[in-house]
């Protein structure tokens, strides 16, 4: 197994891996997405919140999630191209495959110290954050960075190569 599949974990064995983290005085930090084509908005937003902490969580949502969400024509990328993709990031420590319409069963699972979402949700949206505010962590947004969006990039090569 090479270092970026090592970075995808399975539930069980990211309990485990969170918990000694959180022993060793660590800050976890969690969020997720779908990550569907990486761009310049992704990158910035998962350094940001990475800096919120000391090690960062990525639930990525499966294939039948995103389709679930986004419509039948996506994801453009695969689940596992994903998942490596994102494991392959330095600031991101594990990646976890989550196929639930919201994370709450992972959040509640993992018990992050932070939860954080883009500044395209507010605290009283994010799913999860009563549970990380109950459990006594911390619930923050990060500002995105206008422009960069998977159904804007989408667009503009349909519109490249009509």
């Amino acid at each position: 197994m090479n270092h970026t599949e090592s970075k995808i974990l399975r539930l069980e064995e990211a309990i485990t891996t969170i918990g000694d983290w959180q022993r060793a005085g660590q800050k976890v930090v969690f969020t997720n997405g779908c990550f569907d084509i990486v761009h310049l908005g992704h990158i910035d937003y998962l350094e940001k919140a990475r800096a919120l902490g000391d090690r960062l969580i990525l639930g990525l949502n499966t294939d039948a999630s995103v389709s679930r969400l986004k419509g039948p024509s996506r994801p453009v990328v695969n689940e596992y191209a994903r998942a490596r993709l994102m494991a392959a990031l330095s600031f991101v420590d594990a990646v976890i495959l989550f196929d639930d319409p919201t994370p709450s069963q992972l959040i509640e699972a993992v018990k992050p110290d932070i939860l954080v979402k883009g500044d395209d949700y507010s605290i009283e949206n994010i799913a999860g954050a009563d549970f990380v505010l109950s459990n006594g962590g911390e619930v923050k947004t990060i500002a995105l960075v206008q422009g960069y969006s998977t159904s804007s990039l989408i667009e503009k090569i349909k519109q490249g190569y009509n």
